[in-house]
This record gives C-alpha cells, sequence and structure tokens, in this order.
C-alpha cells in the first residue's frame, strides 16, 4: 500500500501536520474517507468552537440524565450495593479513622465520596447529624458524585477517539457513551461502577498516545489512569491491555523496543502511586486487603453457590444480550462492522481496541454469577468502535454528497444513540416518581400502630424500620417489632435442626420459607405480613429450587387478606419476571415508578383473629380494599 500519497491526500484535506508514530516511522494507513483532520490535528478557530460546543452538548445532556430522578427512594437507599458499600464507610471514615476496613470493593470511589461530603456539610459532627436526621442528604451527596464522575467519560473518551482515530469517531464515542442505558442507570446510584469508566476513558486516551506519539508522558499518564480505575473497580485494570498493545506496537518499529520498555517502566510506577494513592491501605493494611480481594474472588468465581433466580448458564450469551440493551444494538452492530475497515486500514488501532472486550467477556463468562453492570469496563472500547463504524458510513457519504456531511453525520448520531437516549429518558421519568415501597410505608404509618408486630422481607433496608430523625421509643429505634429470620428451625431441606437453628443470609431467605410459618406468626401475633416481588420472584422464576416457598406464598394468600397493594407497573402492562437486572434497573417498558410489587397481608387466625374482631378499625376499614398504589 503507497502510504506516503495516502497520507498526502490526507493531508490536503486536514490542517496541520500528521504526527509521527513511535519509533520515528510514519503513523501507518490512515482509515480511509473517515477523517477530516487526522488524529486531533489543529483546526482553525472556528471549527474548534464547534467541535466544543458539541462535545459540551454531550455532556451537558448525560450529565442532565444521571441527575434526573438522583432523589429516587430517599431518605432509603434501596439498592442492596449502595445501602451497604461505599457510602457507609465514606460516612465512617468521620470518626477520624481512614482505613475503610473493608476491600471486597476497591475504596477509591469511597475516598471521592468522603471528600464531597466533606465540602458539603463541613466536618464530621455536620456530616453524623445529617446522616442520623436525614439519611437522603447524604445519600444524594454520593449518587451526585457518581453521575459527575461518570459524565466526565464523555469528554474523555471524545479525547481518546480523536487521538486514536478522528473527531468524528470521538464525537460519536462520546455520544454513545452519554446516552447508553447501562453508563447512565448506575450514574444514578452511589456505586463504583459508572465512576469507574472515566478513568478507563482517561487510561484509553493515554494509549493512543502511546500509539501516535510514543511519548514517555503518555506512559506517566496511562500508568496513572490503570491504578485509579483498578482503585476504584479492581476490573477497571483491563484499561492495562490497550497500553501493553500499543507499547507492544512500538516495540515492534525499528528503534522502538527501547522506548517502549523505559515507557512500560514509567507505567508501572505511576500505576502503583495511582492505585496507593486512591487506596492507600493496600499497602497499609494489607492483610485485610489480601482478604478482601480474595473474599470477591470467591463470591463471584466459577463455582459459587447457586443465586436463586439467577437463571442464565451461559455467560457469553448472557453478556452479548445485555450488550443490545445496556450499550445498545446499532452501537453493536456498528461496533462489530468496524473490524473489517480497521483490520484493513488500521490493525494497530484493532490491536488496542479489541483484545480488552473479548478477554474481559471470556474472563466475566467464566464466573459464576452474570451481572450485566460487570461489563461496563469496557465500554468505553466497544463506543469507540462503534463510534468508527458509524464514522466510516458517515464518511462514505460525505464523500459522495459533501454538502451533505453535517446532515449524515446527525443522522448517524440519532440511530447510533436512540435506542439509549429512548430508554434512558424512560428510566429518568421512572426514578423520578414515587418509590412502591415508600409508598408502602406511608400506609403502614397510617394503618398498623407503632410497635404492632409485623413479617417484613429482606425487600428494604433496616433504617426503613425507623423514623429519621424521630427513631421509637424501642431500644431497636424501630417503629415496629419485626420477625427475625437470622435462625430457622429447618434446613433448606424441610428437616429439622436443633437449636439455635441455622443461620440464614440475605441470599437463603427464599429457601427457609415454608408453609408452617404462618402458623407460628399467627401463634405469636405477627398478624401482617408484607411481601416484596424482589423476594417471592426469585422462587417463582425456579420454583423446582424453592418448593416450600412457593407453597408458603399459597398459604399465605388462602390464609390472609390482601389490604393494601402498590405496583410499579404502569396501568394494563404485564409484570416483568424477576431478573437480577430488570427487576432493578427499570429498562423494561412496563414500569411507571421504581420498587417492586409491594403486597401488605392481614392473617385471620390464630392471635390473630380476634384482633381483627375487636375493632381495629383502620385494619377493618382497609381489609377488602385494597389499593392499587
Amino acid at each position: 500500500m503507497d502510504v506516503p500519497s495516502r497520507i498526502g491526500r490526507l493531508r490536503e484535506r486536514v490542517s496541520g501536520v500528521l504526527p509521527p508514530a513511535a519509533g520515528g516511522s510514519p503513523a501507518g494507513d490512515p482509515p480511509g474517507p473517515v477523517k477530516d483532520d487526522a488524529w486531533g490535528g489543529r483546526l482553525p478557530g472556528s471549527e474548534r468552537l464547534r467541535w466544543g460546543i458539541a462535545v459540551g452538548l454531550l455532556v451537558l445532556g448525560g450529565l442532565v440524565l444521571r441527575l434526573w430522578g438522583a432523589s429516587h427512594g430517599l431518605p432509603w437507599a434501596y439498592n442492596a450495593d449502595e445501602n451497604g458499600h461505599f457510602l457507609p464507610q465514606a460516612v465512617g471514615m468521620f470518626r477520624g479513622d481512614l482505613n475503610p476496613h473493608y476491600f471486597v470493593n476497591p475504596p477509591g470511589f469511597t475516598y471521592a465520596t468522603h471528600l464531597l461530603l466533606w465540602l458539603r456539610f463541613g466536618g464530621a459532627d455536620q456530616v453524623w447529624s445529617a446522616y442520623s436526621s436525614d439519611p437522603g442528604s447524604v445519600i444524594i451527596v454520593g449518587r451526585v458524585a457518581s453521575a459527575l464522575l461518570g459524565v466526565s467519560s464523555v469528554w474523555l473518551i471524545y479525547l481518546a477517539g480523536t487521538r486514536l482515530l478522528d473527531r468524528r469517531t470521538g464525537l460519536l464515542a462520546a455520544a454513545t457513551l452519554s446516552v447508553a442505558f447501562l453508563p447512565v442507570f448506575y450514574g444514578h446510584l452511589a456505586l463504583n461502577d459508572a465512576p469507574t469508566v472515566a478513568p478507563i476513558a482517561l487510561g484509553l486516551w493515554a494509549a493512543a498516545g502511546v500509539l501516535r506519539l510514543g511519548r514517555d508522558r503518555d506512559y506517566l499518564v496511562a500508568g496513572i489512569a490503570v491504578g485509579l480505575a483498578a482503585a476504584v473497580k479492581y476490573t477497571g485494570g483491563i484499561v492495562l491491555l490497550p497500553l501493553v498493545a500499543a507499547a507492544a506496537v512500538q516495540a515492534a518499529q525499528p528503534g522502538g523496543r527501547v522506548p517502549a520498555m523505559r515507557g512500560m517502566m514509567l507505567a508501572l510506577v505511576t500505576f502503583a502511586i495511582g492505585f496507593v494513592a486512591a487506596n492507600p491501605y493496600a499497602l497499609l493494611d494489607f492483610d485485610n486487603f489480601w482478604f478482601g480481594i480474595a473474599h470477591q474472588s470467591s463470591g463471584a468465581g466459577a463455582g459459587t453457590t447457586d443465586k436463586l433466580g439467577m437463571t442464565e448458564d451461559n455467560g457469553l450469551v448472557f453478556y452479548a444480550w445485555t450488550l443490545t440493551w445496556g450499550l445498545g444494538v446499532v452501537p453493536l452492530v456498528a461496533a462489530l462492522g468496524a473490524l473489517a475497515p480497521l483490520w484493513r486500514d488500521e490493525r494497530r488501532v484493532l490491536l488496542v481496541l479489541l483484545p480488552a472486550p473479548l478477554l474481559f467477556l471470556l474472563f466475566m463468562s467464566t464466573q459464576g454469577r452474570f451481572f450485566a453492570r460487570w461489563m461496563l469496563p469496557v465500554y468505553p472500547m466497544l463506543a469507540l468502535l462503534a463510534g468508527y463504524g458509524v464514522a466510516r458510513v458517515v464518511g462514505w457519504c460525505a464523500e459522495r454528497r459533501p454538502d451533505l456531511r453535517h446532515v449524515a453525520l446527525i443522522v448517524g448520531g440519532i440511530l447510533l444513540c436512540g435506542q439509549g437516549l429512548l430508554a434512558s429518558v424512560h428510566v429518568g421519568a421512572v426514578l423520578s416518581k414515587r418509590d412502591t415501597r415508600n409508598e408502602t410505608r406511608d400506609w403502614m404509618v397510617r394503618h398498623i400502630p407503632a410497635g404492632e408486630k409485623i413479617v417484613l422481607e429482606p425487600v428494604v433496608p433496616t433504617e426503613w424500620l425507623s423514623d429519621p430523625g424521630h427513631p421509637s421509643d424501642r431500644s431497636d429505634g424501630q417503629r415496629w417489632q419485626r420477625y427475625s429470620f437470622s435462625r430457622s428451625m429447618q434446613d433448606f431441606e424441610g428437616r429439622p435442626v436443633p437449636k439455635p437453628g441455622v443461620p440464614v443470609y440475605l441470599e437463603d431467605y427464599e429457601r427457609s420459607l415454608y408453609p408452617a410459618l404462618i402458623d407460628e406468626y399467627e401463634r405469636r401475633g405477627y398478624c401482617w405480613v408484607i411481601t416484596g416481588s424482589t423476594q417471592r420472584g426469585r422462587a417463582e422464576v425456579e420454583p423446582a429450587k424453592a418448593p416450600r416457598a412457593i407453597a408458603y406464598y399459597r398459604e399465605l394468600e388462602r390464609r390472609a387478606a390482601k389490604v393494601f397493594e402498590a405496583s410499579p407497573y404502569r396501568p394494563g402492562a404485564d409484570p416483568v419476571d424477576f431478573d437480577f437486572d430488570f427487576s432493578f434497573d427499570y429498562y423494561p417498558r412496563a414500569y411507571e415508578r421504581p420498587g417492586a410489587t409491594m403486597i401488605v397481608y392481614r392473617l385471620r387466625g390464630g392471635g390473630c383473629a380476634p384482633r381483627a374482631a375487636a375493632g381495629a378499625a383502620s385494619a377493618a376499614a382497609a381489609t377488602g380494599a385494597p389499593s392499587g398504589g
């Protein structure tokens, strides 16, 4: 292929000089007719302004999508990971101990949230006061931190795409990350999933610099980015692969071996600096750090105990399916369509972008559990491939109709982002409405007297039983007495066991249910039973694995009156079968508001019968007139 002639033709269309590749050789074949500017070459001021405005609008739009509905569920955090990780550790650090004492997830996001809490409230006393009296005001800080860090990836991936290929690719990749459903949804939660995408995008920008320029400073930035990504989410370290690929390209060029080896040594040093800066107790508390790593690996690895309700058994098929809605069908097809032209015109770029998603997919598919959000670390690579695929089509149209090149870019962007934008707007509208669990609690406050005994499934956090800022006079501060499921007097096969029984963890709850429990409820005066579809649904999608739970719910419906129901679905929509993604991220259009299907039952027999007959007026009025919520 005549490289000099192709570069000459490209220079006629580009303002600026084509940068040399590492080792002093030409940067390689430009990828055909896509480019209006080669690898981020200098543009006239008016052009730079237009590109800047376009990227700014994408960042602003992505931020609006992530903040829309950010107050969902408050003052409670219903996502178990959000309620149990990161934010509680960030608040706990105000005791004066910056050691998170928890390394199952790395603490990079915890430290970022801790800093924002300090900026927002001003000190430990103010944070603790807010956390006890108005926990929602603290939770929202963590969610805003997630949204801000997550949306910064939109700008960073534009820079990476521009440096790696061209501005069109960068802009289209940024548009994809701005609106894609999973990055947007997890930007609503105080979790580390969305924030991890930002240092990964930064690492891709630096890897592009290594590939195109081979400078030591690009290695330095790349190492820091890998360290930060791994310190926010361990699997974020996958961005190391693009750096290694770029270094391998440099080493393969004449005179490039020594610079590549020097660069990787520099990257190793800055990786350590970045990782330790965001996770200092990985060294200072190494034993606990290593225990957390081992626990995380054993909890997700192959051979992990079955998670009731997780019906997927083929990771490759599952993750391919999640990409069709988490990223989008058109972006996925465009990414696949980009492989052939990249192989023909820019194999080195393909070497940087492709191995990481493939190896990550294979690795995650070997784990014992599968969740769509676990693929987020490779979304930036996929977005760049998708952006390039559409940019090739736009470039092809522009060569044939130069007057329509801007129209072609807009149409290509709409096709690339349409599905993600619609899904993200839908989930924003859903999250902005009142959660069914909040509505259920409001009903219970009005109709179930304080101190009453209730059976409440583990579909809400423990704090839900207390009134924020106004704890009850009970020793545990809870409004109602909750039946304890911490131990069961039967094993999960139904065989009696001696005291103190077998421990029941959250994952075991459905397997611990059996019909005779209802006799115990009535005998001990636990007359109110509150169920939620995010627990009941786990047994219903795998009835053969939890037959006693199915019998329990049938017995409950036979012996109790349904006095209240709150549904998250729009009128006339079919309920969504339980799924560890769709039951919690509200992607299906059937959802109208967040939450589970919540039902309050009133038992009629045993110790509950006299109470109903004697004049629990509010309960009697509610019985027979279930609310549709």
